[in-house]
């Protein structure tokens, strides 16, 4: 039994790691923390019992919001039903047919039935439930046990996972993204492990967590970030070893330009006076007491130096320049590792022979591909996603004109769900209305030192008069 647990410890739940809980379609991304509650679907929850167990286990929500594993009971269903009608053509929804009602329901909850004996309750207490044909019965049961079934199930992150969690709750945070055409990107971008792949993604760190899931911790990505900093929340949700880390590199869009004219200077270049910008507003903070202090009256100041205030001024002016001095040591800190990240990114890059290029973005996607697709080596892929093909095809049509590239491709993408059961197979009546577009193609080298040559002007074919 030792033996056993100690192979399958990895997929067994532990203190800290990241979780999706799922119920039904709805998911959502949490971190075990002993004794913290998590909501979930207007419920408040404990993980602490998880634990331990493997993950893809479904536990039921006990009294106080405990999680207790749900056993496999082989008894006999409420979905073996014995008698079953012909037809539905005679029932009528008039709302009258279920004599339960919401605060009789209730009760039930409040004495501790279990939802298998709610369901029961209902089917008992419907009277046109034995009318109804074989497969009615089996669809009003699986409503019920959706209603009324208090279970969650606790998954392992992955990228399929989160993709749909994102697009479920918050699709605009991932421009749309759907989770099979993320999978197509990761194909057509040629993401694998021991490559050097530039991403440039708006998507809440999706794409970026995809493709270090991929690339399986060895490797380097570099990630493309506007604005301030880089926005990382989805690949947090992956929980990620720490090794995964040191090979994620950052490096801001907006210095693209002087990497690409070698005009980026990464070096500490007068430090001092970025310091003393940044500690300009302590030294503001500090200079307003002191003016405040000076303007008091003579007779305040007596009173404060009998009553022996200046010992609780000095006290509180040294506790002061202490917090100044902390804050702005943290603040050079933060200045060199940002630096330092800076000079490491742009080391990588200017060798420009990245392994691939993935761009996902809410921005105009032509400027950022054109400008980044010079640091691939040439026979190298890249891919870009967009919901609207009107960009991609602008795109499109400049990487025509200024050659470099191969294989060019703009696809859309089609997914539609199908119920497979006995003699029920079908399409869902609801799927999604598009998947957005995708452009990708491959690098190719181009010599521009020599001019192409002229092509011969073809030859007049001569035509013989003919006389009749």
């Amino acid at each position: 039994m030792a033996q056993n647990e100690d192979d399958d410890y990895e997929y067994r739940i532990k203190e800290g790691d990241h979780i999706v809980l799922k119920r039904g379609d709805v998911y959502k991304a949490v971190q075990i923390q002993r004794k913290k509650k998590v909501i979930f679907e207007k419920q408040w929850i404990l993980l602490d019992n998880v634990v331990g167990h493997l993950y893809s286990t479904t536990f039921e929500i006990a009294s106080g919001g405990t999680l207790q594993p749900k056993e496999d009971k082989e008894t006999e269903s409420s979905t073996d039903v014995k008698v079953a009608g012909t037809d539905n053509r005679n029932i009528v929804d008039d709302g009258k047919s279920q004599k339960l009602t919401r605060d009789d329901i209730e009760t039930m909850k409040e004495q501790g039935l279990k939802n298998e004996e709610i369901i029961q309750q209902l089917i008992d207490n419907s009277s046109t439930f034995n009318n109804k044909t074989e497969y009615a019965q089996d669809k009003y049961i699986k409503k019920k046990k959706k209603k009324y079934e208090n279970t969650v199930t606790v998954l392992k992150p992955t990228c399929r996972i989160i993709a749909m969690m994102y697009h479920g709750r918050e699709p605009g945070k991932i421009c749309h993204l759907r989770y099979d055409t993320l999978a197509q990107m990761l194909t057509l971008g040629n993401i694998h492990a021991g490559s050097k792949v530039l991403v440039f993604e708006t998507c809440a760190g999706l794409v970026l967590g995809a493709v270090m899931e991929r690339m399986g911790g060895y490797g380097s990505v570099i990630q493309m970030y506007p604005g301030g900093g880089p926005v990382r929340a989805g690949v947090e949700c992956f929980g990620f070893p720490a090794h995964f880390h040191d090979m994620l590199h950052e490096f801001p869009i907006c210095h693209v330009n002087a990497l690409l004219a070698g005009t980026l200077d990464t070096g500490a270049k007068d430090p001092t006076a970025e310091e003393k910008h940044l500690n300009a507003p302590a030294e503001q903070e500090q200079i307003q007491p002191e003016a405040e202090r000076q303007e008091g009256s003579p007779a305040d100041e007596r009173m404060e130096t009998n009553t022996g205030g200046d010992a609780g001024q000095n006290r509180e002016k040294l506790e002061r320049e202490k917090r100044q001095e902390a804050k702005a040591q943290e603040r050079k800190v933060k200045l060199e590792e940002k630096r330092r990240k800076l000079a490491a990114a742009a080391a990588l890059l200017e060798g420009r022979n990245a392994d691939g290029l993935v761009i996902a973005s809410q921005f105009h996607p032509c400027s950022v591909l054109l400008g980044l697709i010079k640091f691939l080596s040439p026979s190298r892929p890249f891919v870009v996603f967009s919901q609207f093909k009107e960009t991609l095809i602008e795109c499109y049509t400049k990487l025509k004109e200024q050659g470099g590239t191969v294989n060019l491709m703009l696809t859309d993408t089609w997914l539609r769900h199908y119920q497979v059961l006995p003699d029920r197979t079908h399409p869902l009546l609801l799927m999604s209305g598009g998947g957005g577009y995708l452009l990708s193609g491959m690098t190719v080298a181009t010599d521009h030192s020599e001019p192409p040559a002229e092509e011969p002007a073809p030859k007049r074919q001569k035509v013989k008069d003919s006389e009749g």
